[in-house]
């Protein structure tokens, strides 16, 4: 991995949370990813399942973990169970985890080889009554693909047809929503290497750059910095490409006059970071342009002091829109009839401003979180208000990542990162 090797006392104490809310003589298994084909030999590059790393810190392909807090031998209250690693395996794909070094990752004891899992699993089945299954239940999910998991949880059921069956992700909803130290730690991390990306390019842009030029500028930053990739696929979109919400093409001229929308983030030990910056490609915002920027960075100011402990996420849209819709009346936009005699179910500011502000964020860009539950401190989200004004072909997004605290406003991880105009605007002109 590139990345330093995360402090295993989180994984020790994720653990141990998730046990504590298991029932009585059940056991919880959690698979990795699979490594999925292209074609011919040829393969993606491999990511972890989140959960299996968020409770074991195990990065690696064909890893099994078991937990049964009530197991009669000690031994198998949590295991391990991975790939053996030989000579021939280590020159071909470089070493894989020794059981010494999964115990210094993990801080599990009981290690034994995939080959093993068949009869280890039988036993401690026969002394269970509840299976954990971890199951994709998260709100945004959409898997046409069997996973890892899915085939195991099939086999499983066929196999051992008189248990009962139980879920692990409302445990893991709950748990994943509210972040240890170490986790914001590691989307600090995550978030000052997106730091780093966005100051090389505002020294880079200027007309004739194309999308794409910017987008391995990033990469070049995010690499050297021990980041992987980008936490998701990254958006330079320039001129009236950004009012196309999930424009990914990166393939088009910057051209001198035109705002660029960036939504750029570094992962960094499989957690994430999510910025939106929107910067002029002649280094200088127009009056106009200048103008509708200033009101979306208004808004995520005033956005981002909601989000406290007790907010509901629901309620908390409905106010930032009408922060949005007082802005939108006062750059034109919308008058008080559009208001007046707006449809509830899609207010008049969705015109310009049609997605949601904050999400949840973690080891995936859209975390886990309880959206119906009051905020509380721990959580991580994004504040990304926008405007979008295809008929003057720009496009305006603000994006920082902040952890809510006990009191007082949210710490902002993306503090650092360049986003008051005259800021933005004096370091794309340095030196020219």
């Amino acid at each position: 991995m590139k990345y330093h090797q995360i402090d295993r006392n989180l994984f020790i104490k994720n653990r141990k949370n998730f046990m504590a809310k298991m029932k009585p003589s059940s056991l919880a298994v959690f698979n990795s990813n699979d490594i999925y084909p292209i074609s011919a030999d040829s393969t993606m590059p491999f990511e972890q399942a989140r959960d299996i790393f968020y409770l074991s810190g195990v990065d690696q392909e064909e890893s099994i973990l078991v937990m049964f807090p009530d197991a009669p031998n000690p031994d198998h209250r949590e295991i391990l169970f991975l790939k053996e690693t030989n000579e021939h395996i280590a020159v071909w794909e470089g070493e894989k985890l020794t059981k010494e070094k999964a115990l210094e990752v993990s801080g599990i004891k009981t290690v034994y080889w995939l080959k093993e899992f068949d009869k280890v699993f039988y036993e401690i089945m026969t002394q269970c009554d509840t299976v954990y299954f971890n199951t994709n239940e998260h709100y945004r999910a959409n898997v046409e693909t069997e996973t890892r998991e899915a085939r195991f949880i099939k086999a499983t059921k066929d196999k051992f047809p008189a248990h009962s069956w139980a879920k692990s992700n409302p445990i893991l909803q709950r748990l994943r929503s509210v972040k240890d130290q170490i986790e914001i730690d590691l989307i600090q991390t995550a978030c000052d290497i997106t730091e780093k990306g966005f100051r090389r390019i505002l020294g880079f842009v200027k007309p004739g750059v194309w999308e794409f030029d910017i987008e391995a500028e990033f990469m070049h930053e995010f690499l050297r910095n021990r980041s992987k990739k980008f936490a998701y696929t990254p958006i330079v979109a320039s001129g009236n490409n950004a009012n196309v919400l999930h424009y990914i093409e990166n393939n088009q001229e910057c051209k001198a006059g035109d705002l660029i929308l960036l939504d750029v983030g570094a992962e960094y030990a499989n957690y994430s970071s999510d910025m939106s910056r929107t910067i002029p490609v002649s280094g200088r915002f127009t009056k106009r342009q200048r103008q509708v920027y200033d009101a979306v960075n208004r808004v995520k100011n005033d956005a981002t002091k909601m989000l406290v402990p007790g907010t509901m996420w629901k309620e908390y849209h409905v106010e930032v829109g009408k922060l949005m819709t007082s802005e939108l009346l006062g750059l034109g936009l919308l008058d008080k009839a559009d208001v007046q005699n707006e449809n509830p179910d899609w207010p008049a500011y969705k015109k310009y401003f049609m997605h949601g502000t904050s999400h949840h964020m973690g080891l995936d860009t859209h975390d886990y979180g309880l959206l119906y539950e009051p905020m509380q401190a721990g959580n991580v989200f994004t504040v990304e208000p926008g405007i979008y004004i295809p008929d003057e072909g720009f496009g305006i997004r603000l994006e920082d990542d902040v952890v809510i605290q006990e009191k007082g406003e949210p710490f902002n991880l993306m503090r650092n990162i360049p986003i008051d105009a005259e800021e933005i605007e004096e370091l794309m002109n340095a030196g020219k």
